[in-house]
């Protein structure tokens, strides 16, 4: 029977585990990840979770008796060190080898480090959402840098536990490479309605030891209690790179059906750059999405399936008393048309190329989502007055 093996401790590794035997592999099935718990999903590390309106075990993606009950050999605060593709094993950090016949990577990223910033916390693991909630329990000022979906969603969480908040980005607006100008001034506005000081197109020179202070690019030191860095991540391709596959913008090269290079290994979630019939492009997508999804289709693929993953990139966040949807990709757009009512934050943006609906985000207006993506997969042109007019029927369009 073929031996398969997971590279990965998060949400993509958990999925593929339960696709694999869902479509009928009763082989030996391994998940190995470099945490010590069990596979957990990350978007309740910056939402339900640090807000403290979910308990920890809600961010689990399957129960740990899951992995017994389905015969899974679930290898935690293990890391893999080498990829033989030759020999088609794996080297793990205390010297073992394991042979795989297929193997999957799901290696997810890690957060960008802010260079002298010793004493500032991170939000990428649990452990990290389990320091900072100690942080919002303490109370005080909370630095943030960066005001990107980490920054802006922790920013939020802290003003709601009642902490003084100051968020310092280097960008003239939130968010402008996910969103564009237009509408990272929504979110502008929302956190300074909510009393976040938000200081943009500032950057920061340094974070004071033990995080109780932030020195700006010109000089300014602004006391804080403690520091969270939100610059964004990076793509663990270090292992896949080392083993000679393709690596491109970053991640790695992956087919529609994300297999890599070598027909033996696929891989999702983060680090997969993958053609995307849909867009007719590779496309490389840090969402929680595509480590939802992704891994059903390779799992059929690695049982032999010629599936393809062609879902358009989706997200979502809940900030305040704003809760949004995207889907899409903005980039390469020429115009943005707001239906709905902007001030009032109930609206949704559509982003256009050549008067071609290319993405859309529904801001505290549901039940649209279908309408959003028929849009998009239509390539028709849209008359931007009727698709900015609520008494337009998203459906007529």
């Amino acid at each position: 029977m073929a031996a398969i093996i997971i590279v990965g401790g998060g949400l993509a590794a958990a999925k593929a585990a339960e696709a694999l035997r869902d479509q009928g592999h009763d082989g030996p099935l391994t998940v190995i990840g470099a945490e010590h718990h069990r596979p957990y999903e990350r978007p309740p590390l910056s939402k339900g979770y640090l807000q403290g309106t979910s308990d920890r075990d809600d961010v689990f993606t399957l129960d740990e008796q899951w992995y017994a009950e389905h015969d899974v050999a679930l290898r935690t605060g293990v890391r893999v060190t080498e990829i033989e593709r030759a020999e088609h094993t794996v080297t793990l950090a205390n010297g073992e080898s394991l042979r795989y016949d297929k193997l999957l990577l799901a290696t997810g990223s890690r957060a960008r480090e802010l260079p002298g910033a010793d004493g500032g916390h991170y939000l990428r693991t649990l452990d990290d959402s389990d320091r900072l909630r100690e942080v919002f329990a303490r109370g005080g000022h909370l630095g943030v840098v960066g005001a990107g979906w980490i920054g802006l969603e922790a920013a939020a969480a802290a003003r709601g536990a009642g902490l003084e908040v100051t968020v310092v980005e280097p960008a003239a607006q939130p968010l402008v490479g996910a969103l564009g100008p237009e509408l990272g001034q929504v979110f502008a506005d929302l956190h300074r309605a909510h009393g976040v000081d938000l200081r943009t197109a500032t950057t920061v020179e340094s974070v004071l030891p033990g995080g109780k202070g932030l020195v700006l690019g010109g000089g300014e030191e602004i006391a804080t209690d403690a520091v969270l860095v939100g610059i964004g991540a990076e793509p663990n391709v270090d292992l896949a790179a080392d083993a000679g596959l393709p690596i491109t913008d970053g991640g790695v090269d992956v087919d529609a059906g994300l297999r890599t290079a070598d027909p033996d290994i696929f891989a999702v979630g983060d680090i997969a750059a993958a053609d995307n019939p849909l867009l007719g492009r590779r496309i490389r997508v840090e969402h929680w999405a595509n480590a939802l999804n992704q891994p059903r289709v390779a799992a059929a693929n690695m049982l032999g399936g010629a599936e393809v993953y062609d879902r358009l990139p989706y997200f979502f966040t809940d900030q305040y008393e704003l809760g949004m949807e995207y889907v899409g990709l903005s980039t390469g757009y020429d115009s943005v048309v707001i239906r709905g009512d902007l001030d009032a934050t109930e609206f949704v943006a559509f982003w256009l190329a050549d008067g071609r609906v290319i993405a859309g985000m529904n801001v505290n207006v549901w039940d649209v989502g279908d309408d959003v993506r028929a849009l998009i997969t239509s390539r028709r042109i849209v008359d931007s007055a009727r698709l900015a007019d609520p008494g337009v029927s998203l459906g007529e369009l």
